[in-house]
């Protein structure tokens, strides 16, 4: 256990400062974008009553409120795009943690392979580096998201907006609808599918470093293969099935799918960098 927390805290180390790179870049443009959007509005608002006031001195028709949910709705795009660049550097990642070992004249992959354990370690070290780095994500966008919260009551005055609550918000943003779902089976339905493509990814990689050349075509077939049952279980929703099977029943034939692809993975991988690597 002592080596594989030591693994870990190795593959967290070597992407410290990438971590560190995409989460003040988050930061930077949610909070930028949605001080803009705000300011903007209040300015616009404020030119339209002026407007109002010189038009009909008499009759003054109240500004609708502001709310932190209708400033999600309308900073879409520079909210999105810190989160797909994160998921973007996270899947290059993903095909680069394997291949990073062997680079350099002193390949550091060799000294990995001969440590005094097993070598299994490495593979569950690298695969909880993975998710370890999504869940922070995850985890820091949350809280970002109550800080921009904190930002947008004191940007806008109490008299000018309404209060409005985070689930709102995080309702009426499409991608933190995506990142943050509601229901369990929701959250496990995602982030299950996400840790089952990044257990057939690391196979598939394995199969490369194993066999070469040829590995690559072992790789591909076996992503192909895993692609095509995986979605062939999910196709039961909108198949002719559904009119013989509960939803209920057809979600777990779909759990038990991805869970015996998973463990095919698992199996295969462990196989692979037990046997078949060599230094």
């Amino acid at each position: 256990m002592n080596r594989y927390l030591k693994l870990v805290h190795m593959e967290v180390h070597r992407f410290r400062w990438v971590l560190a790179a995409l989460m003040g870049l988050t930061a930077i443009l949610q909070i930028s974008s949605l001080l803009w959007i705000v300011k903007r509005e209040l300015k616009l608002r404020a030119e339209q009553k002026l407007r109002d006031l010189v038009a009909d001195s008499f009759s003054v028709p109240p500004p609708e409120n502001l709310t932190f949910e209708w400033a999600m709705y309308n900073m879409q795009f520079w909210f999105i795009l810190p989160i797909l660049i994160s998921i973007s550097v996270l899947v290059v990642y993903i095909l680069l943690i394997w291949y990073r070992d062997w680079l350099g004249r002193s390949t550091f992959i060799y000294r990995l392979l001969m440590l005094p354990s097993a070598r299994c370690q490495l593979y569950w070290a690298k695969i909880t580096a993975i998710l370890l780095f999504v869940f922070v994500m995850i985890s820091y966008q949350l809280a970002l998201l109550s800080v921009e919260h904190f930002i947008f009551n004191l940007a806008v005055p109490a008299d000018s907006r309404e209060e409005s609550h985070i689930v709102d918000a995080i309702k009426a943003n499409p991608a933190l609808n995506t990142l943050i779902p509601r229901r369990f089976e929701q959250f496990l339905y995602s982030y299950g599918l996400g840790t089952l493509a990044v257990l057939v990814i690391f196979t598939t990689l394995l199969f490369e470093r194993s066999y070469r050349r040829v590995g690559i075509l072992y790789g591909l077939l076996y992503l192909a293969g895993c692609s095509l049952v995986v979605f062939l279980a999910i196709s039961t929703t909108t198949s002719g099935l559904r009119g013989y099977l509960y939803p209920g029943e057809l979600f777990v034939i779909i759990i038990a799918v991805c869970i015996a692809v998973a463990i095919a993975s698992i199996w295969l991988g462990l196989r692979l960098i037990k046997r078949k690597i060599s230094v």
